[in-house]
């Protein structure tokens, strides 16, 4: 039985169904490139066709990012700024430099 993802420690955005539905769309074929590469993997394939697959995977979840990002940026830093919320820069700033590692 798979256990459920709670977000204790974090906290939460509401979504709506549209933009969660976008966000799980994307997230599962990221994961079905990621299992290709494993059964890439276990057939024992060619190591730059597998390579080339993890490329691909990379670019997918950058992209996810990106998106992530933008949405992040707009909604709730901008409404964080509105709402006098200056730690929301801060919080913004720290992420960034995560990203850019």
């Amino acid at each position: 039985m798979e256990k459920e993802h709670t977000c204790e420690c974090c906290k939460k955005k509401e979504r709506s169904e549209k933009e969660r539905k976008d966000m799980i769309n994307r997230l599962s074929r990221i994961e079905g490139q990621i299992r290709g590469i494993k059964g890439m993997v276990e057939k024992d394939c060619y190591c730059p066709d597998i390579i080339t697959q993890v490329a691909a995977a990379n670019a997918a979840l950058n992209s996810f990012n990106k998106v992530l990002l933008a949405q992040h940026i707009r909604t709730c830093v901008a409404d964080g700024i509105r709402n006098g919320e200056d730690d929301k820069v801060d919080e913004l700033v720290t992420m960034l430099q995560k990203l850019m590692k």
